[in-house]
């Protein structure tokens, strides 16, 4: 696969949060890619352009007519790869069609294939509309989200212009983008996806927007023989669970997790000191640090994720922990950059909406990011046995 111009210029993927970043990156990593997720938007395209490169702009918090400018320039940045993806949320929160948009004018692709099902857990597009577990996501949870409230589940009205297209008419897919069409693709299952990716000779004149699903989709049809190899970190002796969403699921996580005699924790308020010296005297090898269970307005959830960001910088610098866990994409960018990291290199995807890497900066951890909706009850659990097991000698990503 090569690009327009002739040039290799890598996989690049436009995210508008971190955990974006992650589960469009994750898939191209277990198909053989190197991976690697930078928390700004570089000034140049990184070189040499080998692997992936996912980019966190960060424009999910900013206001529409930022977030698409921000989105518009990235996009004019990586025009020139050979493979350019952008990420949605398979909730439809966010300035889905402003960035969307934005990303077009900016990649100068023929033609937009927008595909936002991840079957997998749950969020299918059925006649254009967008569904969580049966539920339409304007009635769903997301409806309430405190920052991001989703409003319209029908991609045809965010999209007027749309051409609808059905998964057992993938075939004529080639005469659409050759028209130069914007095209909103349903989707129920894996299979639709592949079957959308495999019917589109050229997938550099597109530009691709989805969510995970489109992400292993696509990760599928570029999967490479071989590829780069790295090894896994040492175990945690002990990690930091750092919990800022308050999506359900997570709080019900963050529950279970908290059933165990080896975990403690404590919430952060404003004042991140009484949080930092109270996780100091703790003496359980698993340690949390979450906002109020409550949902926050902006600016309250703002002034949280800053108190946790100092707490986690504190603790992490004392080498009090030495590995994160982090939920919610808003959150592990706060977290992350007072930390002095640019970015993190991908090791693998252990489950979905789970990204699992090491920081590049002066603090190297090893760090394992959570989309805020995604897993069951027990995903806590079983990530913080991950991050604490000592690697098999024949395992690697």
């Amino acid at each position: 696969m090569t690009s327009r111009n002739g040039v290799r210029q890598g996989i690049a993927i436009l995210a508008d949060d971190l955990t974006s970043a992650g589960d469009g990156a994750g898939p191209f990593r277990q198909a053989g890619h190197d991976a690697r997720i930078l928390l700004t938007t570089p000034a140049s395209v990184p070189r040499p352009a080998v692997g992936v490169s996912a980019v966190d702009l960060g424009s999910r918090v900013l206001d529409e007519e930022a977030a698409a400018s921000r989105t518009r320039r990235a996009a004019r940045l990586f025009a020139g790869s050979e493979l350019l993806f952008k990420t949605v949320d398979s909730t439809l929160r966010g300035h889905v069609a402003a960035e969307i948009r934005a990303a077009w004018a900016g990649s100068r692709r023929r033609a937009v294939v927008i595909a936002p099902a991840f079957p997998a857990e749950g969020r299918v597009t059925v006649e254009g509309v967008q569904y969580v577990r049966g539920v339409p996501v304007h009635e769903s949870d997301y409806a309430r989200d405190p920052v991001h409230p989703v409003r319209c589940s029908d991609l045809a009205r965010l999209f007027p212009e749309a051409v609808l297209a059905q998964p057992d008419r993938a075939a004529g897919l080639p005469d659409l983008i050759e028209n130069g069409d914007l095209i909103v693709c349903s989707a129920a299952e894996d299979g639709d996806l592949d079957r959308l990716v495999a019917s589109v000779p050229r997938l550099d004149e597109v530009l691709w927007v989805g969510s995970p699903g489109l992400a292993a989709a696509l990760a599928r049809r570029c999967a490479r023989a071989t590829g780069g190899t790295a090894s896994l970190p040492a175990p945690a002796r002990r990690p930091l669970i750092v919990v800022g969403s308050t999506n359900p699921a997570t709080r019900r996580q963050l529950a279970t997790l908290h059933t165990r005699a080896d975990v403690q924790g404590v919430t952060v308020s404003s004042d991140p000191a009484p949080a930092v010296e109270a996780l100091r005297g703790l003496t359980a090898p698993i340690l949390t640090v979450q906002t109020p269970d409550e949902r926050h307005t902006p600016q309250t959830a703002q002034v949280l994720a800053r108190s946790q960001a100092a707490v986690v910088k504190a603790l992490s610098e004392d080498h009090t922990v030495d590995a994160l866990v982090i939920t919610g994409g808003e959150t592990a960018t706060t977290v992350l950059q007072p930390l002095g990291a640019t970015g993190i290199d991908l090791l693998d995807e252990p489950e979905p909406g789970v990204v699992r890497g090491s920081l590049t900066g002066p603090l190297p951890l090893p760090v394992l990011i959570k989309a805020g909706g995604f897993g069951d009850d027990a995903l806590l659990l079983r990530l913080c046995h991950l991050i604490r097991q000592r690697p098999d000698p024949g395992e690697h990503p």
